[in-house]
């Protein structure tokens, strides 16, 4: 059960808000104390409703416990307990959930990486499988996918793809999928029949707003240089692809998808933007322990993370055990929301558990 004190003190805290909202303060403050009174009202809400299904359980049990009330009376008030009592549990639920500390970046689009890893010829194939699957599944939840830079394998797939995911809530649906996959399957040049094992990595990185991250111009170091294809033969006799080195984090972003300067210039820009929020994010998990144990995983993207076995049809996500024998629909992207929704999950089982909710 929640203390009454603390939903009292949540009830005081928006209370506060709202009186302090009335007092005409500063163009700021009242900025700041608009964007925590709309985070707090779903709470409260919640709070309230839940306060009011518990007055109405005492109304109820004082019925049942009173020796003047008629029978038939008396055995209505008993049904109506039993459902004053159910929809307590489910509000005392939400108001838990309601609680527990939000991942400010959950509503951001993201930058999506994904790169070939150990098996040649069969992870560059495989990163093209799991690139494909995640812009089926942006197609399913109608958010925009944009390729930002590629690099194609001998014999299809990609070495490496960077793209950008647009939308409703990209990353709370995306956050768990960073991370080691690792495909069994036989190839189609294996003419023994045996299965290879393979790997590619994913990276989602949630895209940075410009309030999150400041970059000085004078810390950068960009390059020009002509885009090339395949083989070393130049796309275009123009130096249009930019390379960006952020000198304080040495951090380094090339794009040369676009045969405009300019256009790549702005895509490396979002890209490095990402991954400088996602470093700051990550140091300041890295300074809350708990948070980090707390991950599904470790979040550590060297971490293997689930296998799709074609033979037997099955993908395994390993940090919760969930086994799906649906890989056809996983990898078109039709399924992936059941693995998603099952780590989402145990996350928030996890965390109810550590905030002793």
């Amino acid at each position: 059960m929640i203390s009454a004190e603390k939903l009292d003190g949540i009830l005081s805290r928006f209370e506060e808000l709202e009186f302090r909202m009335t007092q005409n303060p500063d163009p700021a403050t009242y900025v700041r104390l608009s964007r925590d009174y709309a985070e707090l009202e779903p709470l409260v809400s919640r709070v309230r409703a839940l306060k009011a299904a518990e007055e109405n359980l005492e109304g109820i049990e004082t019925m049942i416990a009173d020796p003047a009330t008629e029978p038939e009376m008396a055995k209505l008030a008993h049904e109506e307990r039993e459902e004053a009592r159910e929809e307590i549990e489910r509000l005392t639920q939400d108001v838990k959930l309601g609680l527990l500390p939000r991942d400010e970046a959950d509503s951001n689009d993201v930058i999506l990486e994904i790169r070939a890893g150990t098996g040649g010829d069969e992870a560059a194939l495989f990163a093209g499988d799991l690139f494909r699957m995640y812009q089926r599944y942006a197609a399913l939840k109608g958010w925009k996918v944009e390729l930002l830079s590629a690099s194609e394998g001998e014999v299809g797939g990609y070495k490496e793809v960077i793209a950008s995911v647009s939308g409703d809530r990209v990353f709370a649906h995306l956050k768990y999928e960073s991370g080691v996959h690792r495909v069994q399957r036989v190839p189609e040049t294996e003419s023994g029949g045996r299965i290879h094992t393979s790997a590619a990595t994913v990276a989602v990185l949630p895209q940075a707003e410009d309030v999150d991250v400041d970059i000085n111009d004078n810390d950068l170091r960009i390059d020009t240089y002509r885009s090339s294809g395949a083989g070393g033969q130049h796309v275009n006799t123009t130096d249009s692809a930019v390379r960006i080195t952020h000198e304080p984090s040495g951090i380094v972003v090339a794009v040369q998808d676009e045969r405009s300067q300019h256009k790549n210039k702005a895509k490396a820009m979002q890209l490095l933007k990402a991954r400088l929020y996602d470093l700051e994010r990550e140091r300041a998990a890295s300074e809350r322990t708990e948070a980090r144990r707390l991950q599904v995983g470790s979040g550590d993207r060297s971490e293997r993370i689930r296998t799709y076995n074609f033979p037997q049809g099955r993908v395994t996500d390993h940090r919760i055990g969930l086994t799906l024998y649906k890989l056809d629909q996983v990898i078109a992207g039709e399924a992936l929301d059941e693995v998603v929704d099952a780590l989402a999950l145990d996350h928030q089982a996890k965390l109810l558990a550590a905030e002793g909710l």
